[in-house]
Order: structure tokens, then sequence, then C-alpha cells
């Protein structure tokens, strides 16, 4: 009988990233980043013979109803569409790739792992909007992102025997931070939307909302609004230069600096924020491309907390892939699959 895979699909709006698993050990066989256009069709041939079980598919919001990794039938496959409004810039290209996968691999089960499921048992004062019942019944709360990378963070400090109060800082053209207590999370910087919290990229993270309201009375549209908001703010909108944390960091120029600065001093604060929830703080965790790399940023956010007796800091390598493996894997352990 051939080796029997499974393949996990992590759409962008612009990049395909895939990875390739041997279904029993979880070995990675093979993983790249390709160009959305073409992407499909690159996978298609690299796979050309594999026995291919399960596709593993990345999705940002699973709203309320998706709190674990779920099969994706017929049924579920329209709820999936019709979660769309929560995250409309996301699930379009998310959703398209769960169809061109279906197309590709017919006999594979199609699995969908969700960035909002692993916050979605936070204690109610966590997800809560201080709005009316009648708008947090049409499901306007708190969901948190960056699930799957948290995830895969938590079960790494598992291994590690490191439990306790921990906050990680997922520090990337997305950023955000989260509060773990023993592997679970407890808070999140990130809301509603991908715009909360930290300031990111070309997002422009927490904002006052009369912001918004001003700049609706001087004639902004929602898609002037969600363009500003969403691509042209960051750290992109602050320095007018770049929105890539290296073409900053060694550029002379004042606003790149500046940039810098205040990417640093918004996530200090709002790690900050984390800390009275945890009731205290073990360790500091760094993950994600600047998290990872860029080592002037860590120093610049930790140094706001040299009032902490001792503060321990790791960097670990976040795995968003390797996670879904892991819960494709577990659903087949489970019995749902095969």
């Amino acid at each position: 009988m051939s080796e029997s895979y499974l393949l996990v699909l992590n759409v962008g709006s612009s990049t395909l990233k895939y990875a390739l698993y041997a279904a029993d050990t979880l070995a990675c066989i093979e993983r790249a980043t390709l160009e959305g256009a073409t992407g499909f069709s690159e996978i298609a041939a690299k796979c050309a013979g594999n026995n291919i079980i399960a596709v593993g598919h990345r999705l940002v919001h699973g709203g309320e109803a998706y709190t674990t990794a779920t099969v994706i039938n017929e049924r579920a496959f329209t709820h999936l569409k019709g979660l769309i409004p929560l995250a409309p810039l996301h699930l379009p290209a998310e959703i398209k790739g769960i169809e061109q996968s279906q197309q590709l691999f017919p006999d594979a089960v199609q699995v969908a792992a969700f960035d909002t499921a692993f916050h979605a048992n936070q204690p109610s004062l966590a997800t809560q909007f201080a709005l009316p019942e009648a708008i947090t019944a049409q499901g306007v709360r708190r969901y948190g992102f960056h699930g799957l990378s948290y995830a895969s963070i938590a079960r790494q400090l598992s291994k590690q025997g490191q439990g306790g109060k921990v906050i990680v800082a997922h520090l990337g053209s997305g950023a955000s931070v989260c509060a773990l207590q023993d592997g679970v999370s407890i808070a999140t910087s990130m809301g509603f939307s991908a715009l909360e919290g930290l300031m990111m990229g070309t997002r422009c993270g927490r904002l006052d909302a009369g912001v918004l309201l001003y700049l609706l009375s001087q004639g902004y549209t929602e898609a002037q609004l969600t363009d500003l908001l969403y691509k042209q703010s960051g750290l992109l909108g602050v320095s007018g230069i770049s929105a890539d944390m290296r073409v900053l960091e060694n550029s002379l120029e004042p606003k790149a600096q500046q940039a810098v600065e205040l990417f640093c001093y918004r996530a200090a604060s709002e790690i900050g924020a984390l800390i009275p929830l945890l009731g205290g703080l073990d360790a500091l965790v760094f993950t994600a491309g600047i998290g990872e790399h860029s080592k002037r940023v860590r120093e610049k956010i930790t140094a706001y907390f040299g009032w902490l007796p001792t503060l321990k800091t790791l960097v670990l390598q976040t795995d968003e892939e390797a996670e879904i493996a892991v819960q494709v894997k577990n659903l087949a352990i489970s019995g749902v699959i095969y």
C-alpha cells in the first residue's frame, strides 16, 4: 500500500503556502510559498501520484460556531460562506482555495482549521464589547486571531515544560499578543477584526472610534476607510517609506525610526495590559517574522518592562502549517475522518 500524505494549504491574498506531511508520522516532506495565481497548478504537479488522504485549510474566521477543526462537508461549506461578512478581506480567497482543492483532490477529506478557535473558550469578559445586547446578539464580539500560531507556540511550550503565565507576541506584518495560562488563551489583543490591538505592517491597530466618525464626516467612504485602515496605515503609514521592518531598521530617515519606536511602544502597551489579567508574568515569547528575527525590536519592547524583577524571554519559531497538520491528524485519531 502506498504511503499516505496530509496536505496543508494556507491561502493569502497574493501568496499560497503549502506543506506536505507523512500521514502516519507528520514528518514534513516538502513546503514552499508560491504565488497565488499559479500556486494551485504547481501544487497539483508536485503532488501528482501521491496519495493525498486529507487537505487541511487555514481559515481566519470560524465565527461562534467553529471552535475546533472541522470536516468541510456541503453543509459546513455553505455555513462558512455565510461568515464572509466577518472577514471580507480574508475568507473569500480562503474559500476559493477550498473549492480549488476539492477539484484537485476530490478523494481527499477537506478540513478547516480556524485562527479564531484557539480563543473560543476565553472568559466572557474578555470577549464582550460594551454595546447594546441587540448588537452583541448579531455576533459583534471579540474573537481574536493568529490562533494557529498561538496553538503552535503553546504546543512547543508544553513540550519544554513551560506552563504558567505566558504572554506570546506574534509580531509580523500582522501583529497581536496573547495571554496564556498553562497554554490556554485567556485574552488577546485582536478583537472583532484583525485591525485591533498592535500597530502592524499596514494596519493601524487600536484606534479611537471617534477618528472613524470624524473621517466619515469628512466624506470618507466605506471603501476608502477600509483601504486606509488595512493597507495604508501601520509602519507604512507612519514612515511613508515601507511596511517592512527590515527596511525601516536600516533607514536613517527620522520617519522610519519613528515608525519603529511607535511599533515597539504599542506592542509594550498591549503586553502590559495583559499582565494583570494573568496576575503576573512567567515568560514573554516572541514569534513570527519580526518577533523571531529583529533583536532590536525585542530589546526595545522588553526595555519597557525593566521594572519587573526578572523577565524570562524566549524566541520560538511558529509553524501554522504544522499545527494544522496536527489538528487534521487528531481528527483522524478520534475517528472523525477516514
